[in-house]
């Protein structure tokens, strides 16, 4: 055995003992506060979590009155969906997930939201068994979600919403965004298995069914964009002209939630206001 085969095995032994190892204790209290984020060894409030508030959501009135309903089920210890968030770049996926948590916080409900980088799935059960000891409902956010090809993160994620032996706790939910209604790229299933590729396409592409509730965002039209900016407009005090405000639209190829936003941005600038 050579000097770097020496390194590449005490490497993978050391790896192994610290998967093995117990979670260190959370930095934070858990069982108070909106927000917290999963590092993958402890978990850490979030200080600066400040969603915009639901009602300021334009345009996703469907998605916004679901959402909330299953997020209240979960926080009043009633059954309660796993929830995929798919479609359009910048269309509030993101946002409408803590603003939900906003919405409820602080009322005679009790939930809160963890957030967990989506290459962390292999940690999640560690949390789980912290999550799992406490008597409060928790939202785990995974936000755009993905994989790579021979990644095994798809069957653990299905792990996680069947039950298996990774299954999150009954005070948890999944929350998890993707621009894919089917989460997997179609062409990494199709090169899976070259014996029998339409199992495994049929077998990944169903992923997405393990989610009790999903919500499907799509572009928006030209009034719903015209009709965010006048929320936004109007709870900011700020002026504008629909021809401006298109032609914004325009020079950057789309319109969404996001693009309405970073019009209001330059409007506020133009004005010399700030948005705080």
């Amino acid at each position: 055995m050579t000097d770097g085969d020496t390194k590449a095995a005490l490497q993978r032994i050391a790896d192994a003992l610290e998967r093995l190892s117990p979670i260190a204790s959370a930095s934070a209290d858990i069982g108070s506060g909106p927000a917290f984020h999963w590092t993958g060894k402890t978990i850490e409030a979030i200080d600066s979590f400040a969603p915009i508030a639901l009602d300021m959501l334009t345009g996703i009135d469907d998605q916004k009155m679901r959402l909330l309903e299953n997020s209240k089920r979960l926080a009043n210890g009633f059954a309660a969906h796993d929830v995929l968030l798919w479609g359009s770049r910048g269309m509030g996926k993101s946002a409408l997930a803590k603003s939900v948590v906003r919405e409820l916080h602080g009322t005679d409900t009790d939930i809160a939201i963890v957030e967990a980088n989506a290459d962390m799935l292999e940690d999640l059960t560690d949390l789980f068994a912290t999550l799992g000891k406490t008597d409060r409902a928790f939202i785990l956010f995974i936000d755009d979600i993905g994989f790579e090809e021979g990644s095994a993160a798809p069957r653990l994620l299905r792990s996680m919403l069947e039950g298996g032996a990774a299954a999150r706790p009954d005070n948890v939910r999944l929350y998890v965004t993707s621009n894919r209604r089917h989460i997997v790229p179609r062409h990494m299933a199709e090169q899976d298995d070259p014996i029998n590729p339409r199992d495994v396409v049929d077998d990944k592409l169903a992923l997405s069914d393990r989610f009790g509730l999903r919500l499907g965002f799509h572009a928006a039209s030209q009034d719903d964009y015209l009709a965010m900016i006048d929320r936004y407009a109007e709870v900011h005090g700020l002026a504008y002209q629909s021809d401006d405000a298109l032609l914004w639209a325009r020079q950057r190829g789309s319109r969404s939630g996001r693009v309405a936003w970073q019009y209001i941005v330059e409007l506020a600038g133009r004005a010399g206001k700030s948005l705080t």
